[in-house]
């Protein structure tokens, strides 16, 4: 199923028009996460909002926005004063201006979104823009409102749809000079750089994301799954630390001899790359074990399964992506 649109709205340059949905090119709820509990009782722990200074729970219809001008003093905004001064684009992405993508620094980005046509209609509109800005090769753009706030948005063409990068505002970007600036200048010799580079040469390969494995979660799908059969925790060795480094030369000389192994790595890469990339987020949690209730029964027979289920569970496949097409 897919997610639901994070804005409605309507995608404009100069007279062409159409409605558009904006969707999050990408999610962090497929991860593992917590809950906070009460150690005592196991039960999930509640926030309350309550008054600072009487202690006293506070309503939602009673909670209004106020912005701090000093210790004890809020200048309260009300939601329709908000609504008063709503901008344009909070219904609307007009395109102002085209940039070169090169011009836009990494350090204004801040989430990519999916913007597609939104219904049956519109959608020769939504091709002439595409496809303008496709043929320009360079990124549109535009202004969106989410969450209240105005954004900047670069859109771009990607496949035969368009993707729509937040971007930031030059406030919101620290310059460099101050973090810099105490950066020693060293001088490095030809052969410092050779040996570096050939280190760099023998780890260059393509960018294959597909490849990309989180090693913190899976970890952390194993360590569920040996407590929800009763398995032994073993405690972590600690790491080895290879002792300072005196010599940069003798380091990089090191390094390379280190690297000796590196065509073993490829030839195990080059037959990973044969098979269908694992998937690295759908289908994670399907590792963990079955469960039908919270207490009685249910967990006593949880927590008495064999060693062996969790790495049964871990080993499962993960699901095929919803979205795959059908064969034939």
């Amino acid at each position: 199923m897919a997610p639901r649109a994070n804005w409605k709205g309507f995608l404009r340059l100069s007279l062409v028009t159409c409605p558009v949905a904006l969707y999050p090119a990408t999610s962090d709820t497929e991860k593992v996460s917590f809950n906070q509990i009460n150690r005592k009782t196991g039960h999930r722990i509640k926030y309350l909002k309550v008054d600072a200074e009487t202690g006293d729970e506070v309503t939602s219809e009673d909670i209004v926005k106020g912005y701090k001008v000093d210790t004890d003093t809020y200048i309260e905004v009300t939601k329709d004063e908000l609504d008063d001064i709503a901008l344009d684009s909070t219904h609307t992405i007009d395109i102002d201006e085209f940039v070169p993508k090169t011009d836009i620094d990494n350090r204004y980005l801040i989430r990519p979104y999916y913007l597609v046509p939104d219904g049956k209609v519109g959608h020769d509109a939504y091709a002439v823009i595409r496809e303008t800005i496709r043929s320009m090769d360079k990124v549109a753009i535009g202004r969106v409102v989410l969450t209240n706030r105005e954004h900047i948005i670069a859109l771009e063409p990607l496949e035969s749809g368009l993707m729509g990068t937040l971007l930031r505002y030059p406030y919101e970007v620290r310059g460099e000079k101050e973090y810099f600036d105490e950066i020693q200048d060293v001088k490095l010799t030809k052969d410092m750089l050779d040996l570096a580079k050939h280190i760099v040469e023998k780890k260059s390969g393509a960018f294959e994301p597909e490849l990309f494995e989180d090693h913190y979660e899976t970890a952390l799908i194993d360590l569920i799954n040996k407590k929800r059969s009763g398995a032994p925790i073993a405690a972590k060795a600690t790491p080895k630390t290879g002792g300072n480094v005196i010599n940069l030369m003798d380091a990089l000389k090191k390094s390379i001899a280190n690297e000796k192994d590196a065509p073993a790595a490829k030839v195990v890469k080059e037959t990973v790359k044969g098979k269908k990339p694992k998937k690295r987020v759908e289908g994670q949690r399907e590792m963990l074990l079955p469960i039908s209730g919270k207490g009685g029964k249910d967990a006593a027979a949880a927590k008495a399964a064999p060693k062996d289920a969790a790495k049964k569970a871990a080993d499962k496949p993960a699901r095929a992506p919803a979205r795959a097409k059908k064969a034939g």
